[in-house]
């Protein structure tokens, strides 16, 4: 898709990325990612589950063809798609108390997806199911992955409210032992890693937040018994308290005008404004509803997945602030690029782009917004994509109301301390009754990359030193050394704002290999050492290096907190070449993981990888 973008209005770029750069620099902070917390041992309690009583059962013991770590609609998708491929021993596994992963943890007031739900929900038609909103609330994607559990017997030998606590290959039995903190012991076949996006909550590392002596709560574990009220608001016993809102991001941006409603007073700090684009949120037509047809959802979604990819189509299904910006989504996200222009004139022409985008969100704020001083706080001076792009139609007008407060910490690094009846932003106190923590998760960060979950693979060699210098796999889901072991995720992978749709994708292409070897009889599934490092070669090779626009943005978890850019991490050509790709691949004879190599593991001859360092390119730090 061809990109001429020619700007409507005259715009200084000098001038802007002098302001940009200040805007970044009043942020930075030298300890980066450190300056959050894990929400563990002394803070663990902000992890605990709010929505299901701890049921105490016996330990498990009986083994499983193929066990699933993680129940949200990657692990959901893969189980089913095992399901059809004719695999029947498939045991689910999620530390939550039922299925649905970020929707089982997230039932905060105005959650919303930010997807078109009906591109964004899987398995629309295969449940006979329309959603009722454009962008379905929380409680209703929720609702819709429990009835993908129930309609594909996903809930038999399923374990919940259990954390996996190693994996070992046994050599003999071909198979993983696996190991839990309920006291399980088992062997699976086959392991599917699908875990940590979007659900373990972290904290800021504020000196003092273990003195405040009111309540407190994180946004993904929301306390209504406080609150009083639903998701779709009404916190009715808010009315007589004074309440802090820590953050400003993707949560922020739907509970703070329910908060700003209930709330005797609401004060919201913010470090770094979100964009704040149109929302636009409607019900379903049901005419339109009743007018589709077979097929409907798939072409939905492959439309959408390839105007965001920048693939040519004949006109786009989907009209919203995704589909009006694919090019600058570019920037970080995969996809094709307009290859008849240079970079340079690539990189212009963007960037002129980009700047009239954000002219108009930070216009939107001034035409909202009653309160010039407060306007000016709320208005996001940065690249689009230094975030994710945030809409509302509601946000910025909960400023205009006066019961809300905007305090600004960004000349701060931040909030920087608590006490034991309030937060401190410089030399100013502001008392509270109670804190909300809407400061995000450790995304993208699952057990095995925390390290919570050691993998002892072939040999007893842990999966993290086989991937010091980054992750080391084939197409993103397998490593030499470690057989019968899928990862879900965007690593060495397709990446898109749906992701939904990519943990489709991968779950047919795992479903596929599993249900062939099952077919012919193969018992362990491993790549070769050299398919590997081809793999590893070719997303290296390929990668859009965006070192420079990453370490010019805002900080935020894409850049690292502003320490890190992060580049060369998924598979640059988008995700409908990777899906060409692997269809390709498939129709072969998949030689690569069904014949084991034998030879060295071959980490040192990594190191003529000559664009940089992996590690770097990918984030993840050396062991």
């Amino acid at each position: 898709m061809t990109n001429t973008h020619e700007p409507t209005v005259e715009i200084d770029l000098d001038a802007l990325r002098a302001r940009y750069a200040h805007e970044r620099d009043r942020r930075l902070r030298p300890d980066g990612a450190t300056q959050y917390r894990r929400a563990a041992g002394a803070f663990g309690y902000y992890a605990d589950d709010p929505y299901t009583e701890r049921q105490e059962r016996a330990a498990v013991t009986t083994p499983i063809e193929v066990l699933v770590i993680g129940a949200g609609f990657g692990g959901l998708l893969t189980a089913t798609r095992l399901r059809q491929a004719g695999i029947r021993s498939v045991r689910l596994m999620d530390e939550a108390g039922d299925v649905g992963g970020t929707w089982y943890w997230n039932r905060y007031p105005g959650i919303h997806c930010d997807i078109e739900s009906y591109v964004y929900m899987p398995l629309l038609e295969e449940l006979g199911y329309v959603p009722a909103w454009r962008y379905a609330p929380g409680e209703e994607i929720r609702r819709h992955a429990v009835a993908i559990a129930e309609r594909f017997d996903l809930y038999r030998d399923a374990l919940f409210q259990t954390r996996a606590t190693a994996l070992t290959w046994d050599e003999d039995l071909a198979q993983w032992s696996v190991e839990t903190d309920r006291g399980d012991r088992f062997h699976a076949r086959h392991v599917v890693v699908s875990s940590g996006t979007l659900t373990h909550p972290k904290l800021p590392g504020i000196p003092g937040i273990e003195d405040f002596r009111g309540h407190t709560f994180h946004t993904s574990r929301w306390d209504y018994d406080y609150t009083g009220g639903s998701a779709d608001g009404g916190l009715t016993r808010l009315g007589d308290k004074r309440v802090a809102v820590v953050g400003t991001g993707a949560t922020g941006l739907q509970a703070i005008p329910h908060l700003a409603e209930a709330a005797g007073h609401l004060l919201v700090f913010q470090r770094t404004p979100s964009t704040v684009d149109v929302r636009d949120n409607r019900p379903t037509d049901p005419e339109w509803a009743a007018s589709l047809e077979p097929g409907w959802q798939q072409e939905r979604m492959d439309n959408f997945l390839a105007v965001l990819a920048g693939e040519p189509v004949d006109h786009s299904l989907v009209d919203d602030g995704w589909t009006r910006t694919p090019h600058l989504q570019r920037q970080i996200l995969s996809g094709a690029v307009d290859e008849s222009l240079s970079l340079e004139q690539r990189r212009l022409q963007d960037e002129l782009a980009d700047a009239e985008t954000m002219e108009r969100i930070r216009a939107r704020v001034d035409e909202i917004v009653h309160d010039p001083e407060t306007a000016e706080l709320l208005k996001p001076w940065y690249r689009y994509m230094c975030k994710r792009p945030g809409f509302s139609d509601t946000y910025l007008s909960s400023f205009n109301r006066e019961n809300v407060t905007l305090v600004d910490t960004a000349d701060h690094g931040g909030i920087t301390r608590m006490t034991e009846t309030g937060i401190v932003v410089g030399d100013t106190e502001y008392e509270v009754d109670a804190v909300i923590f809407a400061t995000g998760f450790e995304a993208g960060v699952s057990g095995v990359l925390s390290g919570t979950l050691p993998v002892s693979g072939r040999g007893g060699r842990q999966l993290l030193q086989h991937w010091q210098y980054g992750p080391r796999t084939l197409h993103g889901f397998y490593s030499h050394g470690f057989p019968n072991l899928f990862h879900l995720g965007a690593l060495q992978n397709a990446n898109s704002v749906n992701f939904v749709h990519i943990l489709q994708d991968q779950a047919e292409h795992i479903a596929a290999v599993i249900g062939r070897a099952h077919a012919e009889g193969i018992d362990v599934i491993e790549p070769t050492a050299e398919a590997e490092e081809l793999w590893c070669r070719e997303v290296v090779a390929t990668a859009n290096d965006t070192r420079a626009f990453q370490a010019e943005c805002t900080p935020g978890y894409y850049n690292g907190e502003g320490t890190r850019a992060i580049t060369g991490m998924t598979y640059s050509p988008g995700p409908v070449v990777f899906r060409r790709l692997l269809r390709e691949w498939r129709a072969g004879s998949m030689a690569d993981v069904f014949a084991r190599d034998d030879r060295t593991d071959l980490d040192g001859e990594l190191d003529d990888l000559d664009l940089y360092d992996i590690s770097e390119r990918t984030g993840v730090a050396r062991t």
